[in-house]
């Protein structure tokens, strides 16, 4: 069987949740793009690879991974933009300054 095709639980012909190890990136790449992060997460989520593991792998803190990971369930795989995380945290601190609960709809752009 190959690593893409779907395991199977021991307790059944059905595939278990995460189908398959998702396509994680080279250890050589310099460049964390929004894909490649939600790749790392969803094997590390998966129970495919430890997170003590990836964080050696590919030099990124614990603090770091488990940063991603919050923006994640935050604000959705936009979330780990480095751009969107910028609007995100401006957008938070003006509503802290101002005394305003954080929206549960998701985060606004500043003004």
């Amino acid at each position: 069987m190959s690593s893409n095709q779907p395991r199977l639980s021991a307790s059944s012909d059905q595939p278990d949740e995460f189908d398959s190890i998702p396509d994680l990136p080279r250890p050589s790449e310099r460049r964390w793009t929004v894909r490649r992060k939600a790749a790392v997460i969803e094997a590390v989520r998966g129970g495919w690879v430890p997170i003590e593991e990836i964080c050696r792998l590919y030099h990124v803190s614990v603090d770091e991974f488990l940063a991603w990971e919050r923006d994640i369930d935050q604000f959705g795989v936009a979330g780990l933009r480095t751009t969107r995380y910028q609007i995100y945290r401006l957008a938070e601190a003006n509503r802290a300054r101002r005394g305003i609960a954080q929206p549960r709809s998701g985060p606004t752009l500043p003004e």
